[in-house]
């Protein structure tokens, strides 16, 4: 048999192709590392290491979680921007992702360096006075904001956060001036609250819990499109004339945009296995969150539609990132 040049080709390439997807039909055949944006401890933390644990039990490789916090979210979200599209670096993406660019201008990443996986997780937003407050109900803390010079005050747990946002929208829809006062995290905008520094907040259910439950705090509402299952008892801010005003934390899946689409399918197969799992559900459910499982697709235009809104939000209320 004569061995031409044609014919070594030939034979290298149908060796390379099997190769290529038998490397991605093997994955994840080392260690993952799944970056969160936050440190230890809070929800994105607690939810990624239920569903780490998942992955590993289903795929029989080790998921670790790295916490990368700081900077609104960006830290975490630069290391995955540029880290290898090789199937095992992959980003817990939050809620500020959406609006990075919006409030601090260009980013040491673009949006085309990541590609969405899946969808997890909402983490509604409840509207919270004190029970010592001079209003008890939304109608009658919308009348306190408008017979007062300077308006409302408003705690959140950071500039940019969404709670902050929710809070723009809310005084924007109900034509009430108001402060947003950032603190660092929900106990310092709880201990305010309580004093009676700051008329409302717009929080998570978990940490405010033990407050509501005590009789220290009173739920007004939930920033929802439908009533949270969470907390069935809060009507929507929509039911009481704030169609507008509708937001929560988010969490779910991104990987670097280089990272082959076999390996995202199977990836995305996983996470919305793991999230229809009834015991993971209830586990998620304890820490406040509501599953919302999305494929890729769904989650990269869920993506789009946040960073148009919230985009508007900031850009009418003059907002700028610290």
């Amino acid at each position: 048999m004569t061995v031409t040049r044609r014919t070594l080709l030939g034979a290298a390439l149908s060796s390379t192709v099997p190769f290529a997807a038998r490397a991605e039909d093997a994955w994840p055949s080392r260690l993952v590392r799944l970056i969160s944006p936050y440190g230890p401890g809070g929800s994105n933390d607690i939810s990624l290491r239920l569903l780490a644990d998942e992955f590993g039990r289903n795929l029989h490789q080790q998921f670790i979680v790295e916490n990368k916090p700081g900077a609104g979210t960006r830290i975490a979200n630069d290391t995955v921007a540029h880290a290898p599209g090789d199937g095992y670096t992959f980003l817990y993406v939050a809620a500020p992702y959406a609006t990075a660019e919006a409030l601090f201008g260009k980013l040491t990443y673009e949006r085309k360096d990541l590609q969405p996986v899946a969808m997890a997780v909402v983490a509604p937003l409840f509207l919270i006075i004190s029970a010592e407050a001079p209003f008890k109900t939304l109608p009658e803390l919308i009348a306190y904001g408008k017979s007062k010079p300077d308006g409302l005050t408003f705690a959140s747990p950071g500039a940019g956060s969404q709670p902050h946002l929710a809070g723009e929208l809310l005084f924007r829809d109900a034509g009430v001036k108001g402060l947003n006062i950032p603190f660092r995290g929900d106990a310092a905008s709880y201990t305010e609250l309580l004093a009676g520094r700051v008329d409302a907040t717009l929080t998570a259910l978990p940490s405010a819990l033990p407050y509501i439950q005590s009789g220290k705090f009173v739920v007004l509402g939930v920033a929802s499109a439908e009533r949270s299952p969470l907390y069935p008892r809060a009507p929507t801010l929509r039911e009481q004339g704030f169609p507008n005003v509708a937001a929560a934390g988010w969490y779910g899946f991104m990987a670097p945009a280089t990272t082959p689409r076999a390996i995202i399918d199977r990836f995305q197969t996983e996470v919305l296995r793991a999230l229809a799992d009834p015991g993971i559900k209830d586990k998620l459910t304890a820490q406040g969150l509501e599953v919302r499982a999305a494929s890729a697709a769904e989650f990269g235009q869920f993506i789009d539609s946040e960073t148009q809104k919230w985009t508007r939000v900031i850009h009418d209320a003059g907002l700028k990132g610290e």
